[in-house]
């Protein structure tokens, strides 16, 4: 079934949602598009259990919630706030740290911080679902800074290797799956990883021909390799959309985020990417983060201190 995502404007959004019952009628729509069904037994009747915000199921008497099984899972937080963060997050397009939504929504920083992670692990979990395909160009780009005294650049460099792939149509970037963050090295067994959870099979690969990347010819890839020494062009020029992604991401970590917290690094690639991925529909973002929050199982903050 394909799905039509709402635009939504901030005076729309404003006037729709501005109640727990208004938050919860849509989130009905979202969990239940074709009417009630029980998710233990698949039963299609219901009770609603209204002061205790639950649905039991007239057959097997099995009870659950709105938010059960969604990355909301026993949330504390008033529905109100969770919309308003995701409508924050969704059309901001340099997207919004943890202290700007603990000071827009009256959070405690905790709160707010684990809000963010448990949206961008959403997005990550959407982005999942495609594979890149047709001719995917693909390097690696270097974020934060190195340890005074180490003036090592490029694949050698302390800095946080990350390798980006972007799938390429008539020179127009499609799609990019959220890029691998803390590769520890750019080796065959790490590309394989990447090219394997991320690219779909028989694609094109376009690269500067680093070694590690002949494993895509061992995939069944066919593998484009372009080198820069001696082409007379710069990286920039021959791998383009590789490096804008790569400029535009060093620009929100450091802009928005402030820094990075490698830890959490994957977390920060997933929403850059969801954004990026969803540019042609800025107005449809706040019902599709919505609609892949709902389908997203939760994070606990256990999970993301562990």
């Amino acid at each position: 079934m394909k799905r039509d995502y709402e635009e939504m404007t901030f005076f729309k959004f404003k006037e729709r949602y501005q109640t727990e019952e208004d938050c919860r009628e849509k989130l009905f729509r979202i969990k239940w598009f074709d009417g009630y069904v029980c998710p233990k037994c698949g039963h299609n009747e219901y009770y609603e259990i209204k002061e205790r915000n639950l649905y039991q199921c007239k057959k097997c008497r099995h009870q659950t919630s709105l938010t059960a099984g969604t990355i909301m899972h026993r949330t504390c937080t008033p529905l109100v706030k969770w919309f308003w963060a995701f409508y924050l997050i969704s059309t901001d397009k340099r997207g919004i740290s943890a202290l700007g939504l603990s000071n827009k929504l009256s959070l405690h920083y905790k709160v707010a911080w684990l809000m963010l992670h448990k949206i961008r692990k959403a997005m990550g979990d959407r982005d999942e679902r495609y594979k890149l395909q047709w001719l995917i160009e693909m390097d690696e780009t270097f974020i934060g800074a190195s340890s005074e005294g180490n003036k090592k650049k490029g694949r050698g460099t302390e800095k946080t290797k990350v390798v980006i792939g972007v799938s390429l149509e008539e020179d127009t970037v499609y799609f990019t799956n959220p890029p691998a963050g803390g590769v520890d090295k750019v080796n065959k067994e790490e590309i394989k990883g990447i090219l394997l959870k991320d690219v779909d099979e028989n694609q094109t690969l376009k690269t500067d021909g680093w070694k590690a990347y002949s494993i895509a010819e061992e995939l069944g890839h066919e593998h484009q390799v372009i080198k820069i020494d001696g082409s007379g062009k710069k990286a920039h020029q021959i791998f383009k959309w590789v490096h804008i992604l790569a400029a535009n991401l060093k620009a929100f970590i450091e802009g928005t985020l402030h820094g990075l917290d490698k830890k959490h690094l994957q977390a920060y690639l997933n929403e850059f990417c969801y954004r990026f991925n969803r540019r042609f529909w800025e107005n449809q973002l706040f019902d599709r983060l919505l609609y892949a929050s709902i389908t997203s199982k939760g994070i606990t903050y256990a999970d993301l201190r562990g």
